[in-house]
This record gives structure tokens, C-alpha cells and sequence, in this order.
């Protein structure tokens, strides 16, 4: 079966670095047909202008603090039959649209998300939840490999995370993408659950992984404490309007403003917060709430018509060898040079560098293209196994690389 031709669209804003770091690794995808569609801030831009792949890269311009708006600009140049979006901190592994695609080969699909690993690459920041029109949220119990197509009860819907999800094109444009009401959060929760209104399915393949950085912004510092929530009690406000019954819109501002306020308190308690930003960061909140009287969501939304330019196909990396490194701490240094030349022979590489340890083990994804684990050859990688194992270094090795095969390829691919 041909596959689709996929558009990948990424929004940054602030963060070059993060940018190019997201862009190193989409280039190694291993899909036959996707392209690539960047909407940037000038620094964002520039960083794509300065890459050896800019001519395979359609580049947007915007710089104003809206994510909505800038992925409907996305939307609008996009040729794919599928649009899948990243967030500009994070890397995707080289099957994630593999894997994110899968599912709609089933026509009834409308929707698709995959699994987000956190900072160290390895716990899971993301999984799969459920969400309600009140903002309610629970964990789904979705194991790999997938893909799943969860039966919920009426009123839930699946919650797809904006850094790991695809859609189809022509159902996203005919809704008129996302509401430009959502500046900053509950952007695609909220076309998650005008997906459910219409009767639209969505599916989870946990096989489809990225990893998310949670690189710092002028809403939130890198260890995720807020900076400001004016714009997430707008959301709030604009999200309850649209889907929750008026009759329980004030008990569920209250609950969730609840839960923004101990949240805070937490990190107070673990000392990011002094109890002047506490009070300072919920008055933001309350003033974002009244602040979207005014900013009602569009229940009209234009639709967003056929793609602006055509399909710009981005070379990827369909069928790359896949190269495994192994070192031992003393010879790392002469690992990451080698990998770095690999990959810049169109490989797909991973060091696996053990040190005699029980050391948990942390995932990388080097500027140089190439990833590696690090940690003790005794420890744990998969942090729900026991906390030390005696391992010989070949059988760690080869446990390693079968352990990533499903989401990196395996070797000889």
C-alpha cells in the first residue's frame, strides 16, 4: 500500500536552537512521502535559513504569541493528505510517522497521536488520556504496540498532545483548523472535542514517539514553573463556553482554578515559588477568566482551503542503515565521532555507552544527528524494572537495542 504523503508542520517561537535541534532530527525520518512546513519567528527563520536543507523546507514567517494562528498558516500551505504537528523542543524517533500513520489506513480515522517521552528520554511525559467538555482528564490504559481506537462513554473523548498528533487534511480544513480564541493552551483539546462532536474517531499508537523537551518560554521556565497564567484562565473561559453545559460552568471554573492554585502551592513548597508569585500568578489567572468574556471561541470557523503551494517532498531517510555504537566511558568521546560521521553518511545511528554502574539510564539526541544512551550497565532503563540487574555488556547491549527497535529500527533495516 502507497503511503500517504504527510505534511509536518512545526511552530517556533523563541527558540532557534530548539528549532534546529527538532529539524536535525525530522530529517531522519524514515518515511517514503512527507514534507516539511516551518512557521517561525525572524530568529526561528533564521536558523532555518542557515541550514544546508533549507530548499527543502517551506518557511512561514509569524511572530506574534497565537500557536492557533500560526498552524492554520500551516495548515493553509500544507499538501498532505495527513498534517502532523511537532512542537519545536521536541525530536521525533525516525519511525514516529510511520507509526503516527498507521492508523488511517482505516478511512473512519480521522485523528491520530503517539506516546511523548520526557527530559531523560526515557520515563513517559505522555501517554494517552481521555478528556471530558468539563476538563476532567484520566489516564487510558493503552499498552504497545497499537494501535488503539479506545471505546469511551459518552461525553469523553481522546486528549491528543499538540507535540505527537496528525490529522487528516481535508476533515482539519473543513473544520477551519484550530480557534485562534486558544492563544497558548487547550489549542487541540478543543479540536479534540469538536472531532467528537462531529462524530469523528481518533486513535493511539504508542509506537509513535517523540521526545519533549520542555524548553523554557515566556510562559513557563525550563523546569515547567509558570510564569504567567493569564492566558491559561483565558483558555479556561474560552474552552467552558464552547463545551461545557452552562449549568456546571462555574463549579468547573472553581474546581480547575482549585487545581491551578495547588499546583502552585506545590512548588512553593518545593521552592521555585515565593507566596508573592503565588498570589501574583492567580490574579493572571482570574484576569485571563475575565478577560475572555470578550474572546469568545469561533463557532463559525472558516474552512481553510486547498494547499497554497504544492508538495515540497523532503528527503528523509526511507530504508537508512541503522548503525549501533557501543562504548565504554573512556571511549565515549571517540563513539560520538564516529556516529557523527555515520550519520552524516544518511545513517541512522545509536551509541549505547555503559559504565560499570547501576546508574539510571538517560536517552540523547546529539545536534551531531545521532542519539545515545548513557548509564550503568547494572541499571535501569525501563524504570518499572528492578532497580539492579547483573548484566553482561553484550547481553545489555543487544537487550538495549531491541528494547528501541520498534520506534528507531533495527539494525540491518
Amino acid at each position: 500500500m502507497t503511503a500517504q504523503p504527510v505534511s509536518v508542520v512545526i511552530v517556533s517561537r523563541g527558540r532557534p536552537a530548539e528549532l534546529d535541534l527538532c529539524l536535525t532530527g525530522v530529517a531522519q525520518l524514515d518515511h517514503p512521502a512527507f514534507e516539511v512546513v516551518v512557521v517561525a519567528c525572524p530568529a526561528g527563520a533564521a536558523a532555518v535559513e542557515a541550514r544546508p536543507d533549507r530548499a527543502s523546507i517551506k518557511l512561514l514567517s509569524f511572530d506574534e504569541a497565537n500557536i492557533s494562528a500560526a498552524r492554520n498558516l500551516g495548515i493553509a500551505q500544507a499538501a498532505g493528505e495527513i498534517v502532523a504537528f511537532i512542537d519545536d523542543d521536541a525530536v521525533p524517533e525516525p519511525l514516529w510517522l510511520h507509526h503516527l500513520c498507521a492508523p488511517f489506513a482505516d478511512p473512519g480515522i480521522a485523528a491520530t497521536g503517539g506516546f511523548v517521552r520526557g527530559r531523560n528520554g526515557i520515563s513517559f511525559q505522555w501517554r494517552a488520556r481521555a478528556v471530558t467538555g468539563d476538563l476532567r482528564e484520566r489516564e487510558l490504559a493503552l499498552g504497545a504496540p497499537g494501535p488503539h481506537v479506545p471505546d469511551l462513554p459518552p461525553g469523553e473523548t481522546v486528549k491528543l498532545q499538540g507535540t505527537n498528533m496528525a490529522h487528516r487534511r481535508d476533515l482539519l480544513a473543513a473544520m477551519g483548523g484550530f480557534d485562534p480564541a486558544f492563544r497558548f493552551y487547550l489549542d487541540e483539546t478543543d479540536l479534540d472535542l469538536r472531532h467528537a462532536a462531529a462524530g469523528h474517531r481518533i486513535a493511539i499508537n504508542p509506537l509513535a514517539e517523540v521526545h519533549h523537551g520542555y524548553a523554557p518560554s515566556l510562559l513557563r521556565s525550563a523546569d515547567r514553573v509558570p510564569r504567567d497564567l493569564t492566558e491559561i484562565g483565558a483558555s479556561i473561559r474560552c474552552f467552558l463556553d464552547r463545551h461545557c453545559p452552562d449549568a456546571e460552568r462555574d463549579r468547573a471554573w472553581q474546581r480547575l482554578r482549585a487545581e491551578q492554585r495547588a499546583r502552585l502551592l506545590r512548588l512553593m513548597q518545593r521552592g521555585p515559588l515565593g507566596a508573592d508569585d503565588v498570589s501574583r500568578l492567580l490574579r493572571g489567572l482570574d484576569a485571563g477568566w475575565r478577560q475572555a468574556e470578550k474572546r469568545s471561541p469561533d463557532n463559525e470557523q472558516q474552512p481553510i482551503g486547498a494547499a497554497i503551494t504544492p508538495f515540497l517532498a523532503y528527503p528523509g531517510r526511507p530504508g537508512a542503515e541503522r548503525v549501533v555504537l557501543s562504548a565504554s566511558l573512556g571511549q565515549r568521546d571517540a563513539a560520538r565521532k564516529k556516529a557523527k560521521r555515520c550519520a552524516a553518511a544518511g545513517n541512522i545511528v545509536t551509541i549505547y555507552s555503559f559504565s560499570r554502574t547501576a546508574f539510571y539510564h538517560r536517552v540523547r539526541f546529539h545536534p551531531g544527528g545521532f542519539w545515545e544512551q548513557t548509564g550503568g550497565l547494572f541499571g535501569r532503563s525501563d524504570r518499572s524494572s528492578k532497580l539492579l540487574k547483573f548484566w553482561r555488556f553484550t547481553a545489555r547491549l543487544s537487550e538495549e537495542a531491541s528494547r528501541n527497535a520498534g520506534v528507531r529500527g533495527r539494525t540491518g533495516a
